[in-house]
């Protein structure tokens, strides 16, 4: 089979084309190396939607980002994800800051950003604010930034554009691709792919598929972001906090979560692993410090856990987004901040592109952009449990505590289109194992019932993917192991 269109990368842009493309007469495939999508950048992703403002004037992202924000309403309507409009400040903890403020909004306002505004009344910043630190002095207040649940977002894409005929392939690492005769032939471990256009929307890995088909034009450098991670409630926060920015970063943010948590981070670190995610004694501080300028009391106590992500920083710092001279490849690379907010008019860009390459731009008679809501717990009455539970006891049957999640949510994880296959992927599609054991209670259960449901041995229940896995075998057999290796000694 020759596909239309193979996407490479299962993250939160890869699977926005998806989802954008999949309204189309076209054949599409989404290859992804790791063993679940939303497993890179996307994963350890600040959740922000920016407003706009703070990207060069003279960069694709900014103008790609501001466009996207207005995108969301309509995308949060129908793929039924969290998110919530609750604005951003950036804080100024001395006068002299105000001008950068105010040249913000001005620049912003003129490219297109609603509802900037400069503010200097204390008791009005506090009264919006009241955790803020009583040393501000202004804050630049962007009421259309927002926050969402990167990974949830991401999983609502996949599954809408598997709903309209998108197909995705996990545990496909791109080992090779060939062009010849208008044909891409792509390799994996195990499998070939042919087809007419690739995207290489593959994160940090981006420049290598690059130069897979002979392009050598850009560099991708991972930068390592450190956060920690408050438990639910442990701190109420009605706005995204920024310190004034630098001309290298954004800086150490401290922001509330669609699931009530509250994190502080992240640093920036330039390394050269792409496979980096460890967290460090000197960031943690590094982030904490930088937190406590605009917060004080941060609740330090309810930290339950730190984790690390990887950004893909271009050598441009800006987007690239290319119709490439390889006829029908695309890179969508460099993907950095403000990614997750832009990713909706990235994908309408990679839209255009394809249509300027003669692919079939036809919409489907019975394309469905409605992607349901999910059934949750939390979310019904008692007498709607009574009546779930009467006609399905997993409803009954709490799996994980600290976030109440029943076993039926967690089927309903494994058995979506792109369902979960490991610990993780359900722990991201419905919350056990982040509350405040981390998943010290359930996630015993959580390997009995992926074991169950995908009819494999409880030692081939892994984590995120490859040698990850919690079993390697019965505590009878290793120590019958051990005494055989011993008798042979």
């Amino acid at each position: 089979m020759i596909y239309d269109v193979i996407i490479i990368g299962g993250g939160v842009t890869g699977c926005c084309i998806a989802r954008n493309l999949s309204k189309y007469d076209l054949k599409i495939a989404l290859l992804e190396k790791e063993a679940d999508i939303a497993s890179g950048t996307t994963k350890a992703n600040s959740g922000v939607v920016h407003a706009g403002f703070a990207s060069p004037r003279e960069y694709v992202k900014r103008d790609m980002c501001i466009k996207s924000n207005k995108l969301y309403t309509q995308a949060f309507e129908e793929l039924n994800f969290s998110f919530q409009r609750i604005g951003s400040f950036v804080v100024a903890l001395e006068d002299n800051q105000i001008k950068k403020l105010e040249e913000q909004r001005r620049q912003g306002t003129q490219d297109g950003v609603p509802g900037l505004e400069v503010i200097l009344d204390k008791k009005k910043i506090k009264y919006m604010e009241p955790n803020l630190t009583d040393d501000v002095v202004g804050v630049l207040h962007a009421p259309t930034a927002g926050i969402v649940s990167p990974y949830g977002m991401t999983y609502a894409l996949a599954e809408n554009a598997a709903m309209n005929g998108v197909k995705f392939f996990r545990n496909q690492k791109v080992r090779r691709i060939k062009h010849q005769n208008y044909t891409f032939i792509i390799k994996t471990k195990d499998k070939e792919f042919k087809a007419t256009n690739v995207i290489n929307a593959a994160g940090v890995y981006g420049a290598k598929i690059s130069k897979m088909v002979g392009l050598d034009y850009f560099n991708i450098m991972p930068r390592k972001g450190e956060y920690i991670l408050f438990d639910r409630n442990a701190m109420h926060l009605n706005k995204i906090l920024f310190p004034t920015p630098t001309k290298v970063s954004k800086g150490i943010l401290v922001c509330p979560t669609v699931s009530g948590n509250t994190f502080v981070g992240p640093n920036a670190q330039n390394i050269t692993d792409k496979k980096d995610i460890s967290t460090t004694e000197a960031g943690l501080k590094e982030i904490l410090e930088g937190g406590r300028h605009l917060v004080p009391n941060l609740p330090l106590r309810a930290s339950i856990r730190n984790f690390a992500g990887l950004r893909a920083v271009p050598d441009t710092y800006d987007f690239i987004i290319d119709n490439t001279d390889v006829f029908g490849f695309i890179n969508v690379v460099g993907i950095l901040s403000p990614g997750l907010t832009s990713c909706y008019a990235i994908a309408e860009r990679v839209t255009e592109f394809l249509e300027l390459l003669g692919a079939n731009m036809t919409v489907k008679e019975d394309y469905n952009p409605i992607r349901p809501k999910l059934d949750k717990f939390k979310d019904f009455s008692k007498i709607e449990l009574d009546k779930k539970i009467k006609e399905d006891p997993a409803w009954g049957r709490i799996i994980c505590r600290c976030e109440t999640i029943p076993e039926k949510e967690i089927l309903n994880a494994i058995h979506s289109p792109v369902g979960a296959t490991t610990t993780d992927g359900i722990k991201f599609r419905c919350r056990p194992g982040m509350g405040r054991c981390q998943g010290g209670f359930c996630r015993p259960r959580l390997i009995e019932i992926l074991s169950r449901e995908l009819n494999i041995p409880y030692e081939d229940v892994v984590k995120t993917g490859e040698e990850t896995n919690f079993l390697v075998a019965k505590t009878k057999e290793i120590v019958l192991r051990s005494l055989e290796g011993g008798s042979e000694e």
